[in-house]
């Protein structure tokens, strides 16, 4: 070790900047950091989040110790230590029936995707460099002072999102990198696109056919739950990574759909943008699950109807009925009187039948194939006439269709 790198940090990586939160100041986390004395550093995303007064997510440690000096000090303070990755340097400490993960500084020996082979390092700025982007290679000392071995506050501050090193030798690493850079920007580079990282992503997309679909739709679903996707998407698409994601999407009503949401002040459903896309068989290019694939296709059947929303509101309930509304109003629609609209939707999905089987079976109906037509007709009758009907007009006028019948 450098004998300048007191904990495997130099003095010139401390920054003055202080982070807050009352995350901070939880006893389970205090508890973790006393025990290890110092030598262990919050790390990437609370970091970053806290940087920018968001909520911090997991809160990862990282540190210059090995697995067996971290279990030891744990287990001496009377905290649970779970080997839960020790060939990659985790052991899980367990604070107050909480799980916090420390990992010891590493290097990157040899990389094949998601795993590398790793060795154990006690210099800060070996750890950092194995990461993906420098806004993720952020790290706080116990008290919240900031440490930046890399240069990413300044990026963060400048709302960049930037790959640690050459970008092509990240992104070689773990074709991944490729959607995260995109998914990130989204979040956090307001700013615009970083070239290099763009340029990279363009050169290598190829390295999207090596993914797990799966992989892909974790990374798609994040990034489309972002505030605004539509420029980070439309870059996707240019450099011809979307397509690879998503084959035959096209991300033009992204930007329209996202303005649409905040004129209805809809919070961001990404399903609703995924079906903006436009593209072929979502759920098999992303591995989505049965309910994600029922909802969206909720939402473009919903997007194909006329007629009033409640209506469709009441069909397909309202998740889909706001789609419908809002892609209208993307592809160029005049758009709705949005609160009423929002009162019309709620009525449709919470408006109830006034008549069941029971009541058509009690009014003489034999039970049977036929009370399901006739239920489903009065539900028509009920739909069509804005829910105004009642149990005696309905049965009145399913029984006299029946008759007629």
């Amino acid at each position: 070790m450098n004998p300048d790198l007191a904990g495997g940090v130099d003095p010139d990586w401390r920054s003055d900047r202080i982070i807050e939160g009352a995350w901070l100041h939880d006893p389970d986390l205090g508890a973790v950091l006393t025990a290890l004395r110092g030598d262990a550093f919050l790390v990437g995303g609370c970091v970053r989040n806290a940087l920018i007064g968001e909520e911090p997510g997991d809160i990862d440690l990282a540190t210059p110790l090995t697995p067996d000096e971290v279990t030891a000090r744990l287990t001496a303070a009377g905290l649970g230590a779970v080997p839960t990755g020790i060939e990659h340097g985790t052991v899980t400490a367990v604070s107050g029936h909480k799980g916090f993960e420390i990992t010891t500084f590493r290097a990157d020996v040899e990389t094949h995707g998601r795993h590398a082979t790793v060795a154990f390092s006690t210099d800060m700025s070996t750890d950092a460099e194995r990461r993906d982007l420098t806004i993720n290679a952020l790290y706080a000392d116990g008290g919240g002072r900031v440490i930046d071995p890399l240069g990413g506050l300044a990026d963060l501050d400048a709302r960049r999102v930037r790959f640690i090193g050459d970008p092509h030798d990240r992104i070689r690493e773990d074709y991944l990198r490729i959607l995260r850079f995109f998914r990130f920007t989204a979040w956090y580079g307001t700013n615009g696109i970083e070239a290099e990282g763009l340029a990279a992503c363009a050169e290598l997309a190829e390295g999207i056919e090596r993914l797990a679909r799966e992989r892909i739709g974790t990374e798609m679903r994040k990034l489309l739950a972002a505030a605004d996707p539509a420029p980070a998407t439309a870059a996707m698409q240019a450099a011809g990574v979307l397509a690879r994601c998503l084959p035959g999407a096209d991300a033009r009503l992204l930007a329209p759909l996202v303005h649409a949401e905040g004129e209805a002040r809809r919070a961001p459903d990404w399903l609703v943008r995924l079906a903006a896309l436009g593209a072929v068989d979502e759920a098999g290019a992303l591995r989505m699950s049965g309910a994600d694939a029922k909802a969206l296709a909720a939402i473009r059947t919903a997007a194909g109807e006329a007629g009033p929303i409640e209506a469709t509101a009441h069909r397909l309930g309202a998740r889909a009925a706001w789609g419908r509304l809002l892609l209208a109003a993307a592809a160029g629609a005049p758009p709705p009187d949005w609160a009423a609209a929002g009162r019309e939707v709620e009525r449709g999905a919470t408006a109830s039948l006034p008549l069941a089987a029971r009541d058509l079976i009690a009014a003489g109906m034999i039970p049977g194939p036929a009370v399901g037509v006739a239920l489903a007709r009065a539900e028509n009758a009920w739909i069509a006439s804005g829910f105004a009907l009642d149990k005696v007009a309905l049965l009145r006028q399913v029984l006299d269709k029946g008759h007629e019948g």
